[in-house]
């Protein structure tokens, strides 16, 4: 039989076996989540974009730019609204993405950890010990680990703390929300390896993902292309640019660039397996009874309602009704930010705002593109 006629009697045999359901159930479940995606991007897609401007203006929030990503590939982003007063934000203009910064900070971490150039596990004291807390036997306790997966007992800014970095409990007990913990692993990175950390973040994964409009700090080519935060009433804006690298916060970026990140991110690239399961593992359970209860009722979920949330590193971990979600979000003065993915399922959705009411339209867009109640109760 040549070539041809085998392909041929082949695709028949598996026609046929489709229809009388020999073929696996899996790979019906399979065609259909497919089949479910693509409708759900298409619709999601035609609701925001007949929507955005009316979500904007209700929420007195300038733009949002929206990234869909669908079987692990970018499938398509969009920018509505104005980055300031009368300049329309575009696929260029730049978002202080706050707290998404740490998503790459400590992808360059674990990238680092992966080539064994550093290990998640060290005590970081025998490299850096932050001058406020050299006197305190808990600073030979703290791990690159516990920064990322926010354990460091450390508040989220010293500035809370009277200005003084402090270890309020044994590290590694207790889970703590905390900005200082990403600088604190930062410095410690760049003394280890004798490079600056933007640096090294710029050799580890910007360069290797490609992204050419992203940086930690101030650079020439910002002019003109920032989002302008905007808060309520018309308060003057609060738009802090970084002249040093901050781990935790204020890296400029693109909507295109950002996405490309989370696809690489999805595809542990650069990762070894360990340390990629390692990164969407939940450290506790974060959700208490009450909390569950809450959530339940604002989805309106009674029957099937289930939600297991913590950090893992670098990323909150969610697991909701037997569902794996990684996601993070970011909040400064006038900017909100989302990014949420189903690693099983390889979709996600990026979403920028330059409006302290950002998250009124971060949860529609959200909604939009992924329609799980119980998942945006809880953003």
């Amino acid at each position: 039989m040549r070539p041809k006629i085998r392909r041929a009697t082949k695709a028949l045999v598996v026609a046929v076996a489709s229809c009388v359901g020999i073929i696996p159930a899996t790979a019906h479940k399979e065609a259909q989540s497919t089949a479910k995606t693509a409708a759900a991007t298409k619709t999601g897609r035609a609701e925001i974009d007949a929507h955005a401007a009316e979500w904007l203006k209700d929420s007195d929030v300038p733009s949002v730019a929206v990234a869909y990503i669908a079987n692990r590939k970018v499938a398509w982003s969009a920018v509505y609204g104005e980055q300031s007063p009368g300049v329309a934000a575009t696929e260029k203009t730049l978002y202080n993405v706050a707290s998404l910064t740490k998503p790459i900070t400590a992808e360059t971490i674990l990238r680092l950890a992966s080539q064994r150039k550093l290990s998640l596990d060290q005590s970081m004291s025998q490299i850096w010990v932050d001058p406020d807390i050299e006197d305190d036997p808990y600073s030979k306790l703290l791990t690159p680990r516990l920064c990322l997966s926010h354990q460091t007992g450390f508040a989220n800014w010293r500035r809370m703390t009277g200005g003084v970095l402090k270890i309020r409990w044994k590290p590694g007990t207790q889970t703590g929300y905390s900005g200082e913990g990403y600088n604190y692993l930062g410095a410690f990175a760049e003394r280890k390896l004798a490079r600056p950390f933007d640096e090294l973040a710029q050799e580890m994964v910007l360069d290797p993902v490609g992204m050419k409009d992203t940086s930690y700090t101030a650079k020439d080519w910002y002019a003109g292309r920032l989002a302008v935060p905007h808060g309520p009433n018309g308060e003057k804006p609060i738009d802090s640019v970084a002249t040093k690298w901050n781990g935790a916060d204020l890296l400029r970026t693109t909507m295109g660039d950002y996405a490309k990140f989370v696809v690489s991110v999805m595809r542990n690239e650069g990762q070894t397996a360990a340390i990629a399961a390692e990164r969407a593992t939940i450290t506790r359970d974060m959700v208490k009874p009450e909390d569950l209860q809450k959530l339940c009722h604002a989805a309106g979920e009674s029957a099937q309602c289930n939600v297991t949330a913590g950090m893992g590193l670098g990323w909150g971990v969610k697991i909701v009704n037997g569902v794996k979600i990684l996601d993070h979000s970011g909040s400064d003065w006038g900017v909100k930010t989302l990014v949420m993915f189903v690693p099983s399922q390889g979709i996600g959705v990026v979403v920028f705002t330059n409006g302290e009411n950002g998250t009124q339209v971060i949860r529609k867009v959200v909604e939009a593109l992924y329609p799980n109640k119980l998942y945006v109760a809880t953003i």
